[in-house]
């Protein structure tokens, strides 16, 4: 039987929001393996996990720069709440968010040696001078810059920095200003609704397949009969890929309307073709983990 750790119960409460036994008992039941315990506990309905984004852990912004036909947003870290919230960080944050914007850096590496507007230091320096100055860690952590040659690239940024959107349109008709309002938009959509994909051929077949799986364990639970599981399912998978894709996904403004209707809707309008052909979405500490504290303790006896 494999060794199950307050760690391993705690990462997987994180991930699924289940609770402390729950985890426990997922994890004994799948040798501890934590991809087939998220799946273990979503067959048992006990988890939310392929709606869940993860736990927000780091603290800082995500700042945007840009108009036009190009557009960045960056995140950056610091230790706490109160820095994030201070005007010297947030000017930092756009000044990086500028010299992304200025640069053609290929990654954080390279941006770190690219000049900081207004300084005569470079992006690296200038980090170890507001380290000094604010008296805190602090980091730059990643990057997302578009630039099309005909369209609009529209940024968005939600609860001061929580979140981050870039969203890109292919079209020559760039200047008609119906464009750009439904680019920014469809940027405070991305914000809200966390696409995973653009649309359905992005999406890998091993996820489909596993998708299918815990849908038929579901349907065969309920007591459907095994003639019309297969009917069932391809219904389910499509309201699947509308749960998961953009441009399959309900419009927040409109719900009666998909994404990719209304973009093509907007192409008629204006008399030429409107392309929705990347977007980016960046949440604050997706993907890290805060110090551990008494939690581990919390869940400790549990693992016992």
């Amino acid at each position: 039987m494999a060794n199950i750790t307050a760690k391993m119960v705690a990462d997987l409460r994180a991930q699924t929001g289940a609770g402390m036994m729950d985890c426990k008992k997922a994890l004994a039941e799948t040798g501890g393996n934590l991809e087939e315990a998220v799946d273990y506990l979503r067959k048992k309905g006990l988890s939310a996990a392929a709606k869940k984004s993860g736990r927000v852990a780091a603290e800082g912004m995500i700042a945007a720069a840009g108009e036009g036909n190009r557009g960045v947003i960056v995140e950056v870290n610091a230790e706490t709440d109160f820095v994030a919230k201070n005007d010297k960080f947030q000017q930092f944050a756009a000044g990086v968010a500028q010299a992304i914007l200025d640069s053609d850096a290929a990654d954080v590496e390279a941006l770190k040696e690219a000049p900081f507007p207004g300084t005569g230091r470079n992006v690296a320096e200038e980090l170890t001078h507001q380290i000094a100055t604010i008296g805190e860690n602090m980091n730059i952590r990643r990057f997302a810059r578009f630039e099309i040659p005909s369209g609009v690239v529209a940024s968005y940024i939600h609860a001061g920095g929580k979140i981050g959107v870039l969203v890109e349109f292919e079209t020559s008709k760039a200047d008609d200003e119906r464009v750009s309002s439904l680019a920014r938009q469809l940027a405070m959509h991305v914000a809200a609704a966390n696409p995973q994909y653009l649309q359905r051929e992005e999406v890998p077949a091993e996820v489909v397949d596993r998708e299918k799986d815990i849908m038929r364990v579901k349907a065969r639970e309920s007591g459907k009969p095994d003639n019309i599981i297969d009917k069932i399912i391809d219904g389910q998978v499509n309201k699947f890929f509308g749960e998961i894709c953009l441009l399959e996904q309900a419009f927040v403004i409109d719900p009666d309307q998909r994404v990719g209707k209304v973009v093509d809707a907007l192409g008629k309008e204006v008399a030429g073709e409107v392309k929705l052909t990347r977007y980016a979405r960046f949440q604050l500490g997706e993907g890290l983990e805060k110090k551990e504290d008494d939690f581990a303790a919390e869940v400790a006896s549990l693992t016992k």
